[in-house]
Parts: C-alpha cells; sequence; structure tokens
C-alpha cells in the first residue's frame, strides 16, 4: 500500500496460518509472543531506531499449543518491505538467474532510487545494505538491545529492524549478554551482533557474485572488498551514538578527537564490565554527573571532591566504583574541550541520547501474562505508553525504570 506520505508499505499477517515457508509448522502465533513484538517495534520506533511496526494485534479465537495452550493471534505487520538477506539466498539457491537480478533491479528501485540503471549499481547496492546495517546495529548496541536471532532470514535490505521473537534488552552490563533460549554457544550475544551483522552481509554478496561481475574471481574480489570494509563503517556509526551518549562533540583535528574519544569509550566499558551497571540508568546518571556542579572549570578529579549526588547516583549498587572514579576526571575533561555549550547544553543533549525507559524484562512479562492468561490488557497498554516516551522522565513511571532482580533470564521465539 502506499501511505499518506507517498512511502510504499508492505503489510503482512503474522501468525495466519500455515504457508510454504512454515516448515512444517501450524503458522500459528500465541496472543503473548505477538503483543510482545507489537510493543518492542513501538519502543524500537521511539528511541529512533528503524522498525517494522505493528498495525494492529487481532484475537483468532484459536487455541495455539506452546508450551502449553495459548490464546491465538495474528500480527498485522507494516513494513517498508520485507525482503531480507535470506530472500536473495532463496533465488540464488534456486539459481534463477534472471530473477535474482529482477529481484536485485526491485530492491534498488523501491530503497535506493539514486541507482536505478547506473553502472556498478548492484555494487553500490552491498555497500548501501552494508552501511544501513552498520548505522542499525550501532543503534541497537547503544541502547542495549539484543535481537535473539540474527540470521540472514531476520536482516532486512531496506535496513530495519524485523523480528522480535526471542529479544530482550540488556540490564546489567555485561558484552555476552544473551537471552535467547536456543542461543547454547553465545552466537547472538550483546557483543557478538556486529560480527553477526557482517557475516550476514558476506552471505548477501555470494548471492550477488554473478551480478559484480562476468569474472568469478574478480566478483569475490569485488565483494570481499565491501564486505572487509564493514568494520570501518561500524566504528565509525558506534563512535556517533557513544558520542552522544557521552556529550561528546568532534574537535577540529578529527583524526585525533576520534582515537582519543574511541579510547575514552572502550575504557567506560572496561570501567563497567563486572560491576552491574545497568546500561539504561548508568548513562542517565552520567547525564546528572555531566550537569552537575562537579563538573566546573578546574580539573580536579572526582575522587578529592565529597561525591555529590549525581555521583552518588552513578556508583550506587556498583560492586566496586574505583575504575569508575578513576574514569570519570578523563571524561570531564573531554567535556570541557567541547568545541561549544556549557553543561547544562551537553547534558541536555545527553538526555535526548540516553533513554530512562526500555521495555524492562519483568515488566515485559507482567503484562504479556496479564493479557495471555487473565485476558486483561491493561498492564500492557500502560506499559505501550510508557515506553512510547523513553526520554520523559516521569516521576510516577518509576517502577518502570528499575532494574528487574531476576537472574537468567530467557525468551522463546513464540510463533
Amino acid at each position: 500500500m502506499i501511505d499518506a506520505q507517498g512511502q510504499r508499505r508492505d503489510i503482512h499477517l503474522k501468525g495466519s496460518g500455515p504457508t510454504p515457508f512454515s516448515r512444517g509448522g501450524d503458522g500459528k502465533a500465541a496472543l503473548g509472543p505477538v503483543l510482545r513484538e507489537y510493543l518492542m517495534g513501538e519502543a524500537m520506533h521511539a528511541l529512533g531506531i528503524p522498525t517494522t511496526r505493528a498495525l494492529a494485534v487481532l484475537t483468532t479465537g484459536q487455541t495455539v499449543w506452546r508450551q502449553d495452550a495459548q490464546p491465538g493471534a495474528i500480527l498485522v505487520r507494516v513494513a517498508r518491505s520485507h525482503v531480507r538477506v535470506g530472500t536473495f539466498q532463496l533465488f540464488a539457491a534456486a539459481d534463477h538467474s534472471g530473477q535474482l537480478r529482477q529481484l536485485a533491479d526491485y530492491v534498488i528501485a523501491r530503497h535506493y532510487p539514486d541507482l536505478v540503471n547506473q553502472d556498478g549499481r548492484y555494487m553500490q547496492l552491498l555497500s548501501r545494505v552494508c552501511a544501513a546495517q552498520a548505522q542499525l546495529v550501532a543503534a541497537w548496541m547503544s541502547v542495549g538491545f539484543v535481537h535473539g536471532v540474527m540470521n540472514t532470514d531476520n536482516m532486512t535490505l531496506s535496513g530495519e529492524t524485523i523480528d522480535y521473537g526471542p529479544c530482550a534488552f540488556m540490564e546489567a552490563f555485561d558484552p555476552d549478554t544473551v537471552f535467547s533460549s536456543i542461543d547454547h554457544g553465545g552466537r547472538y550475544a550483546w557483543g557478538n551482533q556486529p560480527g553477526i551483522a557482517q557475516w550476514n552481509l558476506a552471505r548477501l554478496a555470494e548471492t550477488l557474485l554473478p551480478l559484480l561481475h562476468t569474472d568469478s574471481d574478480e566478483a569475490v574480489a569485488l565483494a570481499t572488498d565491501v564486505i572487509n570494509r564493514f568494520p570501518a563503517l561500524y566504528r565509525r556509526e558506534w563512535l556517533a551514538v557513544m558520542r552522544a551518549k557521552l556529550g561528546l562533540q568532534p574537535g577540529t583535528d578529527t583524526q585525533a578527537s576520534e582515537e582519543e574519544d574511541l579510547a575514552l569509550i572502550q575504557d567506560w566499558l572496561a570501567a563497567l564490565q563486572g560491576q552491574g551497571a545497568d546500561w539504561t540508568l548508568v548513562h542517565r546518571h552520567l547525564c546528572d554527573v555531566a550537569e552537575a556542579a562537579e563538573v566546573d572549570a578546574s580539573a580536579a578529579s572526582a575522587a578529592s571532591n565529597p561525591p555529590g549526588p549525581a555521583h552518588q547516583r552513578l556508583f550506587h549498587g556498583l560492586a566496586a566504583p574505583a575504575a569508575l572514579n578513576a574514569w570519570l576526571p578523563r571524561w570531564q575533561a573531554r567535556l570541557r574541550r567541547n568545541p561549544v555549550g556549557q553543561p547544562t547544553d551537553w547534558a541536555r543533549a545527553m538526555r535526548r541520547a540516553n533513554p530512562v525507559y526500555i521495555p524492562r524484562n519483568q515488566r515485559v512479562e507482567e503484562a504479556l501474562a496479564a493479557a495471555s492468561d487473565r485476558g486483561d490488557l491493561a498492564p500492557f497498554r500502560v506499559l505501550l505508553a510508557v515506553v512510547q516516551h523513553p526520554f520523559d522522565d516521569v516521576p510516577r513511571q518509576v517502577r518502570y525504570a528499575q532494574p528487574d532482580a531476576q537472574k537468567g533470564y530467557r525468551t522463546f521465539c513464540g510463533t
């Protein structure tokens, strides 16, 4: 369909029954997982991260059997398109070279129209998809999002997040965070997502080889060059999102500033490692420290001053804050070298990059259980309203910002 802005949208019914791609399953969905996808898509959209969204959730009146009997439902999903890396693999595996070219031209016309009829457009298509995925995954990482099942069928050519089956948001910082019940080896852990994205893009490149060059060796060389540039693309996007979270403005000496800021970011992660620090709240509390009187014109270290309320909130609950205490003066000194603005300006900008609210695991489970077990949608609607405004700190909503005390949280695909 064409929306009010003239943008073409695909509408997909998820959980409506068997299709040729159901792999022998019933093709149906339960209410809980469908509501989860609705909630996560809206949360990601509010966070400014490209995503498919839900137009509606429909109950079917049927019983769907998973671990137990659950009410059936259908998700009406809306996307810029549902073409994924797996779509290209399907055509490439069938050796339909003419249809593969047709598919590539369709994607170019729909998502990258400036490339239409250009020489080298298939090479440019691969480069554009790599750039879109670098930006997308960096955005995931910045908010602690763990997709959970990053296979090639869950990577869109449009650069949108798709399929929220076993996903969840990291709370206590740990690069090895995994939620999916079937990810026993940590393949899709938070810290592995950039590498998995590159692996998926390499699979896309393999399908495009016949379109890149008539000589197979030359085609492989061209594709390899694009894929090998992905880490640099990702590093640029990661630097951008983390600069925003830490309030760092680029300096005039671009190269030196990038290297210094990347080192500061890496040391920040190292200081958080093993502390049990909540990824969302520790960044939000850092906004308070940026704005507090402790960030002043002097270069005195935080360790030499009595900790104020902002520091106390930042350090609260940490296992061993010494490493973080040593990092803070370096960060404060770097803030003072920002080209423009004052601490209040920097803190205001940081709060636009650091949410108060994410879909906390415990709150999500409570809302989905109420809907599935009792037919009560009220908790879901309240939670949905909260995550649709993730940057607005509302005192009466404090329970939605609190970390989950539950350990070993696991998610399931459910469809």
